[in-house]
């Protein structure tokens, strides 16, 4: 078994928990994206760094909200935190 396997039978073996942690490690993760990403200013490429986590993040929650299948979730969150954490990863090195 891969390690995705694993972690997706796990995420479908307790879809209600780890779906209500992920919306908050999603969230908590976009919001710090979207912080250090605005402290280098507000032109048009921080301002689509701001619109790809709030839209990606945004994508994440709905899919719980509107209790989507757990793989599809599982990528979502997936997608949110590489994202999100590229994003961080960036703005902190480029300070």
């Amino acid at each position: 078994m891969t390690v995705y396997t694993k972690i997706n039978e796990e995420f479908s073996h307790n879809y209600l928990g780890y779906s209500a942690l992920a919306m908050i490690v999603s969230t908590c993760l976009g919001g710090i994206a979207i912080m250090t990403t605005v402290m280098h200013g507000h032109q048009a490429m921080q301002m689509f760094f701001v619109f790809l986590s709030v839209a990606i993040c945004s994508a994440h929650n709905a899919s719980i909200l509107t209790v989507q299948k757990a793989p599809v979730v599982l990528k979502l969150f997936i997608s949110s935190v590489l994202i999100n954490s590229l994003l961080i990863l960036t703005n902190t090195l480029s300070l």
